[in-house]
């Protein structure tokens, strides 16, 4: 599995990606966890608004920081 957390690197992106390694873990699932901080990148995505969670290429969240059950839902969904 493959999870992207996409935005510039604010508060609000690094809390999202610190969510989703604590979910990972919690879980005990494999997943490579990638930061997307190019603009270019994300607007391929069809994200307009940061942060966003894209899991194995499907955006799952944009524009917010999911709850931590959320998190562990989209990824137990995902493995």
């Amino acid at each position: 599995m493959v999870v992207k957390i996409l935005g510039s690197g604010c508060a609000n992106c690094a809390r999202l990606e610190e969510a989703v390694r604590d979910a990972v873990a919690k879980l005990g699932i494999e997943a490579d966890i990638v930061k997307v901080t190019d603009f270019g990148e994300i607007v391929e995505l069809g994200v307009m608004s940061t942060p966003a969670l894209v899991v194995d290429e499907q955006v799952k969240v944009a524009g917010r920081v999911p709850k931590a059950e959320e998190i562990e839902s989209i990824l137990s969904d995902g493995a």
